[in-house]
């Protein structure tokens, strides 16, 4: 039997769908298992019908929903609710809709501090109101999908890989459990480690060369957080490499950025790094910059405006 699935995107940049593309002929493959009756990168079908003379947000009923992106104005729940309402088993995919993702920074802001900084700059004068005609009103925060919406399956990732992607698609395609990885990026990282104490304070990513060469051998490139680069490998979820193993970031030989969210979906990466990092003595006032410790996982509320 097909499967019938339905993709839409929120709160979010579409690169999660690009990595649905990104599959190549293996897409092939997952055609002949699913149908897809909805999803934008693919193929034209309007929320509110193909002429647009709807009034409400309509999708078609599927077995399987798939949403990327987090929930920040009213269009977006719509949808959600929607996507909820007309499928049996809703899939969040990317660390936007499982976390918040990058657009969850803004919850470290209200929203008129948001729409002072977008439609006023230093050089105009004040404005006292705002574009609002056909425009979605702004929720009070930006929210991960879970939070409004019952959630089956969760596929993190900033954007998931290609082979995580195909092998999510083919485990729901057959009814078999899709089984992600539960360690740390750590856990997958071929760099070395000379031990704990020997690091008290974290210095900017730009600041001096950390490795000899750009083709020097992973395993001989020391621990990029044991350089005092701030790495988010140790709270963050394995798996960002694909069928590689190797993680993404290590291999272009940057620190992570902890795009993966935290190792188990109720985990506060913020917290567990900054609890990591003074274990083992590091000075926390050292921090290039807080909110990069949940820079991927600001929803929950993680992060919130200041004074709150």
């Amino acid at each position: 039997m097909t499967v019938k699935v339905a993709e839409e995107w929120l709160n979010a940049c579409a690169g999660c769908e690009i990595s649905v593309v990104d599959m190549g002929e293996r897409l092939l493959d997952v055609l002949k298992l699913v149908r897809f009756v909805h999803i934008p990168v693919l193929m034209d079908h309007k929320h509110l019908g193909q002429l647009g003379n709807g009034h409400h947000i309509e999708l078609p009923e599927a077995d399987v929903g798939i949403l990327t992106g987090g929930i920040k104005n009213e269009e977006h729940l719509e949808v959600a609710l929607e996507m909820r309402k007309k499928c049996k088993t809703i899939v969040a995919m990317g660390t936007c809709a499982t976390h918040g993702g990058i657009p969850a920074l803004s919850n470290t802001y209200h929203n008129q501090e948001i729409l002072d900084r977008y439609y006023s700059t230093e050089t105009t004068d004040p404005v006292s109101s705002y574009p609002g005609e056909g425009i979605p009103a702004l929720l009070d925060r930006c929210y991960a999908l879970d939070e409004k919406i019952r959630v089956d399956v969760y596929l993190p990732g900033c954007a998931p890989h290609p082979d995580l992607v195909f092998a999510a698609l083919a485990a729901l395609a057959t009814g078999t459990e899709l089984k992600l990885p539960d360690k740390s990026v750590c856990n997958e990282c071929p760099t070395f480690r000379q031990g704990k104490g020997q690091l008290s304070q974290m210095r900017r990513f730009l600041q001096a060369p950390f490795y000899k060469a750009p083709d020097e051998p992973l395993d001989q490139m020391r621990c990029l957080l044991e350089q005092g680069l701030l790495c988010m490998g140790p709270v963050t979820r394995g798996g960002c490499g694909g069928n590689k193993i190797t993680p993404r970031c290590i291999a272009a030989r940057v620190p992570c950025r902890g795009c993966h969210g935290p190792v188990q979906q109720d985990g506060n990466q913020l917290l567990d790094m900054l609890n990591a990092l003074a274990s083992n003595g590091i000075d926390i006032q050292s921090l290039p910059e807080y909110t990069s410790l949940s820079r991927f996982s600001g929803a929950h509320g993680i992060l919130s405006p200041k004074g709150k």
